[in-house]
């Protein structure tokens, strides 16, 4: 080997591959990570960076495979399905309409919940404890609605869900949503405030992760790009690469959209497809947000922080198709106009794209894999990675370490889709 083997080899550096490799160095666990390019180069930079135990319900429910079908039709849709023919693709996408049912939605909610509560309860004691600057903030998350259907439909769907399942949801008349927010147009007909939701700025904080990674003794190889991962005996023997081989005694793959596409080198058909989203982050605006914001009928995500400000979401599939699409962009911009009285900030200081690891149930694939003894999955946590993250590092750091768990690991397992 070029480099030396370690305890526990990391597959990518974002921002659930950087929190496993802290909460395993905090066991006294040596950890080697391998990032094809910088750390949270991914999906981890350009996200709104809202921590969102409110995000428990699924998309899949009935009617959402029906909305897809019709968005092909709509390249701006919030949700759209792009109508050329990919054969992976379109198996995901039956497979992701069986699970558009009752029963599926109850039971990815409630695993979705689970590792989303336990997850926003770690995140505030790590941001504190390891000193993460990365412009961390407890105020919540306000949905708006300009329509009372939209906002009838979510209080079944949504607020209803979220009572039963514990998370904290206010429910607010139009005025009392203006009156809270005051960079919202008149106009509004109501609101869900998630008192428990927060918000952080995503690149800083794997950039925190990665330097703390770093100062526990652990090495970040970037610009490893792997070619060829070989697996001998039973196991994941080596991991060839751009900077060299390297092996690990268990290797964790958490490498989110790719890993579909580096474990069928193992012989391993994950059932994931890239869901692209889109972002544009801006100098802060005089009339900015004071809160985290979800402009439902729109469905744009926005977020201020004191470095900037962002509109984000949409969610597309269109494969591996790289590149910004400026249709979709577009509609972020004219969404945010439509509820917002200051939509845009004085200055654009990044357009972004990337790519969202989904599961084909919306749940993620954490654990040990029933096909390779040394191999842990940790991947598939769709758009909610940051809010995800300090769980599923604690988890892994429990399953490898033999610790018990803090949450069931049952319905995250590998083993339910025979990995």
């Amino acid at each position: 080997m070029n480099s030396p083997d370690s305890d526990v080899l990391i597959l990518g550096a974002g921002v659930i591959g950087l929190s496993c490799a802290l909460h395993l160095l905090r066991a006294g666990v040596g950890v080697r990570v391998l990032e094809q390019g910088a750390p949270g180069c991914g999906a981890s930079h350009g996200n709104c960076g809202t921590i969102t135990p409110s995000h428990a319900a699924p998309l899949a429910m009935p009617g959402t495979f029906g909305v897809a079908l019709r968005s092909m039709l709509r390249a701006d849709a919030p949700l759209y399905l792009n109508p050329r023919f990919d054969g992976p693709r379109l198996r995901w996408l039956l497979g992701f309409a069986r699970h558009c049912n009752w029963r599926d939605f109850a039971r990815a909610a409630q695993a979705r919940s689970a590792i989303l509560q336990r997850s926003r309860a770690l995140l505030g004691e790590l941001v504190r404890a390891e000193g993460l600057d990365c412009e961390f903030a407890e105020e919540g998350e306000l949905y708006v609605y300009r329509t009372a259907a939209q906002l009838a439909a979510d209080l079944r769907h949504h607020a209803d869900v979220l009572d039963r399942l514990g998370v904290a949801v206010e429910r607010l008349d139009g005025a009392a949503v203006e009156a809270r927010e005051p960079a919202l147009k008149p106009g509004v007909a109501g609101g869900l405030f998630h008192p428990g939701d927060a918000r952080l700025r995503p690149d800083r904080y794997v950039a925190e992760l990665a330097r703390r990674v770093r100062e526990l003794g652990g090495a970040i190889e970037t610009d490893a790009r792997i070619g060829r991962i070989e697996a001998e005996a039973g196991r994941v023997a080596r991991v060839r690469t751009t900077r060299g081989d390297f092996a690990g005694g268990r290797v964790v793959m958490a490498l989110g959209a790719w890993s579909p596409l580096l474990g069928r080198q193992l012989g391993l058909r994950l059932p994931m497809q890239p869901g692209k989203g889109y972002s544009i982050t801006y100098a802060r605006p005089r009339l900015a947000p004071r809160h985290a914001l979800v402009l439902r009928e729109a469905a744009v995500c926005v977020t201020t922080w004191s470095s900037g400000y962002r509109l984000g979401s949409t969610m597309e599939f269109s494969g591996y198709a790289e590149g910004l699409n400026r249709t979709r962009l577009d509609a972020l911009r004219r969404g945010a106009a439509q509820g917002l009285r200051e939509p845009e900030g004085p200055e654009v200081l990044e357009e972004w794209w990337g790519w969202r690891p989904m599961s084909v149930d919306e749940v993620p694939i954490i654990g040990p894999s029933t096909r390779l003894a040394n191999l842990h999955l940790a991947t598939a946590h769709g758009m909610l990675g940051v809010s995800m993250s300090a769980a599923t590092g604690e988890l892994v750091a429990a399953q490898l370490t033999g610790a018990a768990p803090a949450i069931d690991p049952a319905p995250y397992a590998p083993a339910r889709f025979g990995l």
